[in-house]
């Protein structure tokens, strides 16, 4: 009867030791359809109440994966019922995720197998952010006459790989780094005039955006506070008097297609400069309406003072894959 009892724990033990191993990996960011594959509500059965599946070039909230390497990715659908549903990984894209993954070398840009640092720079259009997060502080309050309303916003500069991430950063800072803890983070110290121009920039200095990219992001860049936030801003200068922030501006209220945006790069920063660029698109949950939301740039080697964007951007390895066909421009305000 011992023996039994002992056998009896030990393999329940194997048990709670397995399902932790097949626990979900939780994640943020966002996932962003390639094509349009089946969303379910299980991995093993394929239940798909609703018959649900994504729509390429579209974004969906990402929360998890299913293991550590993940083959599939947990979503949100808007609409759907349950709106949880799981996506193979090989049907898109993430931009800005997250898991607990740390660096080879906490603190230092890591060295890619084009022997350079690489980074993903992520560029907002503002006005389509805001019409699926109406309740943040920078949304609450925009207007016809702010920078925001025709040119792009700075969302972030991530070092790569992916995964590289809060670098030699304390448990309770990443236990904090959630959108309703910004605040608890610790502040950024920048001087006046860098500070005035993130303000404008990054509007989601509102709340806070700028410590959650720090801890996030910039803690792995290898660079000060100062350093990190000045490069993210020289770059966003480059974009913003260019043929792209032109392009933009022009067609608001508008439909542009990716080759066109990719097309606005390649005149701006030289020819194969769009084959780097990636387009996301988000759903205006009060209309359906399918509008540009970010832009994401592959970018390498190092970044500083008299570096052009054109040069990191042709340095990088292209990407195949534009993202989001065609999407509208969407003007500043609810719409």
């Amino acid at each position: 009867m011992r023996f039994a009892s002992a056998f009896g724990l030990a393999f329940l033990s194997a048990c709670l030791l397995a399902g932790a191993a097949r626990a979900d990996v939780k994640m943020s960011g966002t996932f962003v359809a390639d094509a349009s594959c089946p969303a379910t509500q299980a991995i093993k059965n394929g239940k798909n109440p609703g018959d649900i599946a994504t729509t390429a070039g579209q974004s969906y909230q990402l929360v998890a994966g299913n293991k550590d390497q993940p083959t599939h990715f947990l979503i949100i659908v808007p609409g759907a019922d349950p709106e949880r549903r799981w996506v193979k990984t090989s049907c898109g894209h993430v931009s800005g995720s997250s898991a607990a993954t740390a660096p080879a070398v906490p603190g230092k840009p890591a060295t890619q197998a084009s022997g350079k640092p690489e980074y993903v720079f992520a560029l907002s259009w503002q006005p389509a952010f805001c019409e699926t997060k109406p309740g943040k502080t920078e949304c609450k309050s925009q207007n016809a006459g702010d920078f925001d309303a025709t040119h792009f916003t700075l969302h972030g500069l991530w070092p790569q790989p992916n995964g590289n991430f809060y670098c030699q950063v304390a448990a309770s800072d990443k236990a904090n780094d959630t959108p309703a803890n910004w605040r608890k983070l610790p502040k950024v110290e920048l001087d006046a005039q860098t500070r005035t121009e993130l303000d404008q920039v990054m509007p989601g200095t509102a709340s806070q955006l700028e410590r959650h990219e720090w801890i996030k992001h910039g803690t792995c860049y290898g660079k000060s506070q100062q350093d990190y936030f000045a490069d993210a801003l020289r770059l966003m200068r480059a974009v913003n008097t260019s043929p792209v922030r032109d392009l933009f501006a022009k067609n608001i209220g508008g439909k542009l297609t990716a080759d066109q945006i990719r097309g606005a790069f390649d005149s701006a920063f030289g020819a194969g400069a769009g084959d780097r660029v990636r387009v996301s698109c988000v759903i205006d949950p009060s209309n359906g309406r399918r509008l540009i939301g970010e832009l994401t740039l592959g970018l390498a080697g190092p970044i500083g003072p008299d570096t052009s964007l054109g040069d990191l951007l042709l340095a990088s390895v292209p990407t195949n894959k534009a993202g989001c066909p065609v999407g509208t421009v969407d003007p500043i305000g609810f719409q």
